[in-house]
């Protein structure tokens, strides 16, 4: 049997019941640690307060083990129970739905048990999550890659008045260019996008495209470290957030479009002084 399991967000104690009671049962465990991580990342202290709790021993499954060598622990789950480990809620990235496809496919047992993730604990702002269209994810830019495919979809979700929620870039374990070139994998260190960086590159974009999806007036939230105790959620215009440090990873990013009134309320509660929010009850 595989187990795919979420574990929520902040930290160990997230995990539902039935996550822990499959954890439990398991012979061998992977977590997952490249889509995203726990409030407190991959310490040794962090993947030991996981091990304590779950009483097992975790083995950290990275983008190269996932992607290239799942074969590994889905032969595993031909005779034994394996869990896979999940921050937020398997079905959060695609790598994981692909994973079940496999191993469905290779006649295996798969069970899956939910948690929250980003895409429903980002409601906690107040802007209601039907009202959001589709999420958009923003990657770091580099010297000879800044990818704009994202804007046509913030431009279409603005058109209809819906809010778009920005997945920010996290690069861990990542290899750079110059060692792939020279044939032997040198990895980066852990990279972590914030607020601040997503909202220059949006504005670069904007700047080159001038189609006027948003600009530095625009109403946005900025939200770090969802679910844990020491979360931050701020709201203001993409101007006045370039200048909030909302601290330490993980970050995500709301661009606000029309407003319910409730909504209103909610936002009242975590807008800057002197924030404005004359354009959300109104299309771009």
């Amino acid at each position: 049997m595989l187990y795919v399991v979420g574990l929520g967000l902040g930290n160990e104690k997230d995990v539902t019941v039935k996550g822990l009671e499959a954890i439990r049962s398991c012979d061998k465990i992977y977590m997952e640690a490249y889509t995203s991580l726990l409030s407190f990342g991959l310490s040794p202290e962090g993947l030991s307060s996981l091990e304590k709790f779950y009483e097992k021993p975790i083995t950290v499954a990275d983008r190269e083990m996932v992607e290239e060598k799942a074969d590994i622990f889905l032969e595993e789950a031909r005779s034994l129970d394996v869990a896979f480990l999940v921050v937020g809620d398997p079905f959060g990235a695609t790598t994981h739905s692909d994973l079940i496809v496999r191993a469905r496919n290779l006649g295996i047992d798969v069970r899956v048990v939910h948690n929250a993730s980003v895409m429903n604990a980002v409601g906690v702002c107040g802007l209601q999550l039907y009202r959001y269209g589709e999420t958009i994810s923003i990657p770091f830019f580099t010297e000879t890659w800044r990818p704009d495919s994202f804007y046509e979809k913030v431009k279409q979700n603005r058109s209809l008045g819906l809010h778009t929620l920005c997945l920010l870039d996290i690069r861990v374990k990542e290899p750079s260019l110059e060692s792939l070139c020279r044939g032997r994998k040198v990895y980066e260190p852990p990279r972590f996008m914030t607020v601040n960086t997503a909202i220059e590159q949006m504005l670069e974009v904007e700047k080159m495209r001038g189609e006027g999806a948003y600009d530095e007036r625009t109403e946005c939230v900025g939200l770090a470290r969802l679910g844990s105790e020491d979360q931050r959620i701020v709201a203001g215009s993409m101007g006045q957030l370039l200048g909030v440090d909302l601290g330490q990873p993980l970050h995500c990013l709301v661009i606000v479009g029309q407003t319910h009134p409730m909504e209103e309320e909610m936002l009242d509660f975590y807008r800057l002084h002197g924030s404005s929010n004359h354009e959300t009850n109104q299309s771009a």
